[in-house]
């Protein structure tokens, strides 16, 4: 199977994407391109699902992106032909979303890869994890959101140093300008991931979709429009069943029941 999906053995809530292909470093070929695209698409679709993460086969490589025989070489000759075809990774790099994506980076993240986990809300990495956008080595330039993304992750001098040389940098450093929220052991990495998933597949479904969609528009907007949009989402969670629920249950001592209206 391309894309490996399955539910957390503890919580249905929280799915947990694979990419499987660890002979080509987890690259997208356009198979692989397909099946992730389709699998967020089903996860984004479930109301079941809450939450997911994005991981990859093996003990080494969360990802190199894009297949340079077979994707690259495909999407050139279109757009040589006098096409525009879209570019993205999976779909998510270039749509919007409405659920909590967690990106667990096992190893490398480069091109394509570190494009799909800068797309990712949260992301924590193994020691071993490198990161980098190696696309002017080969001639092209990060299309699926790097020069984009990475600037607003990092310090601009670092994003340019990283973008305009190809040069990866390591997990360490990733943990010192803020491009990861944790580094851990590689045998612990996808059991935190996962610790995190559920700790926000537990809070109200809502209010997570919504205090997530006004961070995201947040940084687009002037600061007195932003307040006006939060407080928007304000008003419409505070009129849900699950915001009476919350605080009963708080007063109550015991879990609450959210059910997502």
């Amino acid at each position: 199977m391309p894309i490996r999906v399955e539910d957390d053995a503890t919580d249905p809530r929280v799915t947990v994407l694979t990419i499987d292909r660890p002979e080509a470093r987890n690259a997208l070929d356009p198979e692989h391109q397909a099946a992730l695209g389709d699998a967020v698409f089903a996860f984004e679709s479930d109301d079941t699902k809450l939450v997911a993460v994005l991981t990859g086969a093996g003990d080494t490589t969360f990802s190199a992106g894009a297949d340079l025989k077979r994707l690259i070489p495909t999407y050139r000759h279109r757009v040589r032909a006098g096409e525009d075809p879209p570019w993205n990774f999976g779909g998510f790099t270039a749509t919007e979303r409405a659920k909590p994506l967690i990106a667990a980076v096992n190893g490398h993240a480069l091109a394509g890869g570190l494009e799909m986990a800068l797309a990712c809300d949260i992301r924590l990495c193994s020691q071993n994890a490198t990161f980098g956008l190696a696309e002017t080595k080969w001639a092209i330039i990060p299309g699926a959101g790097g020069t984009v993304r990475l600037p607003r992750a990092v310090p601009l001098g670092l994003a340019m140093e990283m973008i305009l040389s190809g040069e990866p940098i390591d997990a360490a450093e990733a943990h010192r300008v803020g491009l990861v929220n944790r580094v851990v052991p590689l045998r612990e990495l996808l059991p935190r991931a996962l610790e995190l998933a559920r700790s926000i597949a537990d809070r109200g479904p809502l209010a997570v979709r919504e205090a997530r969609a006004r961070v995201l528009d947040g940084l687009g907007l002037e600061h007195d429009e932003a307040m006006a949009r939060e407080h928007a989402a304000f008003l419409r969670v505070m009129r849900t069943d699950d915001a009476e629920e919350g605080p009963a249950a708080f007063a109550e001592k015991r879990p609450p029941r959210y059910e997502g209206r």
